[in-house]
């Protein structure tokens, strides 16, 4: 199996703890069956992404011990391969403009199944007669272009969660803003760059069905996937800046150095007992994927000493 892995941020804040908890087990299962491990500036939406980040991410990534293969590689400068996977879909009859707004969208959802539905696409504008498609284009009218899904019903398997069955919406491919979407960028750097195993939060696993029919549909081998645990806060919710000393340099900044956040991480993921202080290089003869932890890590109060 080809192992190579990569770590894609985006450069819209600094990284927290459960981001370099992630960047770890994304190294590790790279480096310990002998496979690249590749970074990705994922910088594709420019309305949020901070130039500053870039740099600080890749500091904090260096100073836990990780390294990479080649220079890390910037969404914002692969357009032209998005744009090559978007026409071929194109040729083949599946991509459509659509006009909904994200509140008709919301609206149609919860009027088929209740207020609390998920936001899946009810299929509005794949009705549209061609004509009328084509004339709402022309006039100007703002509009995103998604993928014909049909209703695939697709399985995708997870190296800890097993098989994933979901049925796979009509997905956004260019969003209104005219910026290529996340699920078909991703799906492309991944062919693209050779990976063969994304390693990556587990919130991201209900959409591994969605870039997996986009692999079959471009004609690209699947990756194998492992969705590993999140780091949650104190009160159960996703890491944030509320939950107080969240980055390496709020770390820092109370005393710890960089490798004893890397042995907190570690103690995290039953790989280093207390008082140890190994290095990601030493973790390697350690790491076993089997053994991972499936919950996940709930930081709680006090910090670690220094």
């Amino acid at each position: 199996m080809n192992a190579d892995g990569r770590f894609a941020p985006s450069p819209t804040g600094e990284l927290h703890l459960g981001n370099l908890r992630t960047a770890l087990l994304a190294w590790l299962f790279a480096r310990s069956q002998g496979a690249r491990f590749l970074v990705r500036i994922e910088d594709l939406d420019s309305g949020r992404v901070r130039e500053r980040y870039v740099a600080e991410q890749l500091d904090d990534l260096r100073a836990i011990g990780l390294d990479w293969d080649g220079e890390p590689v910037r969404q914002s400068e692969r357009k032209r391969l998005y744009a090559e996977a978007l026409e071929r879909l194109q040729r083949e009859g599946l991509v459509y403009p659509c006009f909904c707004s994200r509140r008709e969208i919301r609206e149609a959802a919860s009027a088929q199944h209740g207020e609390d539905a998920e936001l899946v696409y009810p299929g509005t504008c794949a009705r549209l007669a061609p004509a009328e498609a084509r004339r709402r284009t022309a006039a100007g009218e703002p509009h995103a272009l998604r993928l014909r899904a049909e209703g695939a019903v697709v399985t995708a398997v997870d190296r800890l969660h097993g098989e994933v069955t979901r049925a796979v919406d009509d997905i956004v491919l260019v969003r209104r803003d005219g910026a290529f979407a996340y699920n078909l960028a991703v799906v492309v750097d991944d062919a693209e760059q050779g990976i063969g195993e994304i390693v990556r939060g587990d919130d991201l696993l209900s959409s591994t069905p969605r870039q997996a029919l986009l692999c079959d549909l471009l004609g690209y081998p699947r990756p194998s996937w492992a969705h590993v645990p999140l780091v949650l806060g104190p009160d159960g919710q996703r890491l944030a800046k509320r939950h107080g000393a969240v980055t390496l340099r709020d770390l820092t900044a109370l005393g710890m150095s960089p490798r004893q956040v890397t042995a907190w991480l570690a103690r995290s993921l039953g790989l280093a007992e207390p008082g140890e202080e190994p290095s990601p290089r030493e973790l390697l003869a350690r790491f076993d994927p089997a053994r991972l932890p499936r919950e996940p890590w709930v930081l709680e109060p006090p910090e670690p000493p220094a």
